[in-house]
């Protein structure tokens, strides 16, 4: 069978879906119809969290319960951290936390006999919401040699993370401000790592592998690790005055600038709008941070040389910042995403069991045929390219 090729499924539907949409060319991004920006300014982690997987937004009552449960289940079992200890110290913490969260399915097995139990959906939410940023703060802490801190029952979601990769609690505003990173990072439609969740839950397979896999996907360059590359970028530049030569020497090599463009968006990044104001918010806080500098020199000369393509930053080119001024190690900000991100692939997951048919796409052919077997004994011995 043959058909169109479109290289990466670009502009291809894979499915329907009423759980976030986009508006690449006017920079718009609402989940469940709310704008970004709203719940930004409105809402919690946890409530958008609830709002992307169950569809609505919670009553005081539903969310009081959902807050409850994951701060109920945020530990993890000693088995797990045993696990953990034997890692090597060098491995990447999302290699770690892949298999983790693989692992997860074998201590807290989900035994129902009906996927469109209602109750189903919420225990697999508010497990796996609940343990992997456990899980990501103990890879870091034991990966320098020391025990894990337990989960703190009297801090929310976001300031807990924080406490449990420091070992101390921030202030309120600074808890804000990461809460509302994991807002603008919780879902962004049927990006690689989603789909890659979407195919895997076609399955009917469970919700622990269906994570681990999309988490898989995150992990790399082109997705989810861009974020460490922006990093290092800046690093790398240093100084405002190294800007232009950087950009300069990138571009007449023709090679991609970390940080900037995007798949579907023609316009700068809303998330990364709202990025740029939790950086400026933040280092109000807790002091300046001179790659900042770095950074706002190369929007704008970016943006120059490259806006009319429509080319401009992205929800990685700021993110960074915020994270390194929190403390969050480089090789940390994917996991830290996919923390976030639980929500959204969660939310794809149900909405893949409410109508599931098992993902088997087709091919284009490029390869021969009719080719006659040739037998060891006349085959030239030209070595496998």
């Amino acid at each position: 069978m043959s058909g169109e090729y479109k290289p990466g499924l670009e502009g291809i539907p894979a499915t329907q879906s009423n759980i976030s949409y986009i508006d690449g060319q006017q920079g718009i991004l609402e989940y469940r119809g709310i704008r970004i920006e709203e719940l930004c300014a409105h809402s919690s982690f946890l409530e958008t969290a609830y709002l992307l997987i169950f569809g609505e937004l919670p009553t005081a009552v539903q969310l009081q319960q959902f807050e409850s449960d994951i701060l109920y289940r945020r530990r993890i079992k000693y088995r797990i951290r045993d696990m953990i200890k034997c890692f090597p110290e060098s491995a990447h913490p999302m290699d770690a936390l892949q298999t983790c969260v693989s692992a997860l399915g074998m201590f807290y097995p989900l035994t129902y006999k009906d996927f469109h139990d209602p109750q189903y959906t919420y225990d697999a939410s508010t497990w796996l919401l609940a343990k992997v940023p456990t899980i990501v703060a103990a890879f870091q802490l034991m990966r320098k040699g020391n025990d894990p801190v337990l989960p703190h029952d009297d801090l929310s979601y976001a300031a807990n993370m924080l406490y449990m990769l420091n070992e101390k609690a921030p202030d309120l505003e600074v808890a804000q401000i990461f809460d509302t990173c994991l807002i603008l990072h919780a879902e962004h439609t049927v990006n690689a790592s989603t789909f890659c969740a979407l195919v895997t839950a076609s399955t009917l397979n469970d919700p622990y592998v269906v994570l681990a896999s999309a988490i898989g996907t995150l992990g790399g360059p082109l997705h989810g690790g861009a974020n460490e590359q922006v990093m290092q970028m800046l690093e790398k530049i240093g100084t405002v005055e190294n800007v232009g030569p950087y950009l300069a020497e990138k571009l007449a090599r023709k090679e991609r600038i970390p940080g900037f463009g995007h798949r579907v968006y023609r316009t700068k990044d809303p998330r990364a709008i709202v990025l740029q104001r939790l950086v400026e918010q933040l280092f109000d806080r807790l002091g300046h941070d001179r790659y900042y500098d770095v950074a706002v020199a190369l929007e704008e000369q970016g943006t120059e040389r490259l806006g009319e393509k429509g080319i401009f930053p992205n929800v990685d080119f700021y993110s960074g910042l915020i994270y390194r001024k929190l403390g969050i190690p480089t090789d940390l900000f994917t996991p830290v995403f996919a923390i976030a991100r639980t929500a959204g692939w969660l939310a794809h997951w149900r909405e893949q069991l409410s109508d599931n048919r098992l993902f088997r796409p087709t091919q284009v052919y490029t390869g021969r045929h009719d080719v006659r077997y040739t037998p060891l004994t006349a085959r030239s011995g030209r070595a496998l390219q």
